[in-house]
């Protein structure tokens, strides 16, 4: 089985996202590793108040939209989005994610994709990301 894992560190959340949506169509299985180092490029207080929204949009606690606060679902989500979800085949493609706050053990050995590089412009990792909304 194709297996690709995936080093999600100093990686932009969108082109992460977009490539492991792409990969997951064509019948692999993606791992994502590090997802809290993940990045998503703007202006903090814009990103934190686009997320806050997103977050206070859900109505009662039974009922949805759910929007995750860890990284490894944020992650999960925006692949999500990249996804026809709801149909056969992007429903498929996303049980073949796997997305991970650290490294485990079984995906330790293996071979990782750097995802991302140093950026120059003003970024919020994840991480911080969740404790803030």
């Amino acid at each position: 089985m194709n297996t690709i894992v995936i080093d999600a560190t100093n990686a932009t959340l969108g082109r992460l996202a977009s490539y492991a949506a792409k990969q997951a169509l064509l019948g692999k299985s993606v791992v994502i590793v590090n997802c809290s180092e993940a990045i998503i490029s703007g202006k903090r207080p814009d990103i934190l108040e686009k997320y806050r929204t997103r977050r206070a949009r859900g109505g009662s606690g039974l009922k949805g939209p759910h929007f995750p606060k860890q990284p490894f679902r944020l992650v999960k989500r925006t692949i999500r989005g990249m996804l026809s979800y709801k149909q056969k085949r992007g429903e498929d493609a996303l049980k073949r994610i796997m997305c991970h706050d650290k490294v485990p053990t079984e995906h330790e050995a293996a071979k990782k994709i750097l995802a991302g590089k140093e950026k120059r412009t003003t970024v919020i990792k994840l991480s911080k990301l969740s404790k803030e909304i």
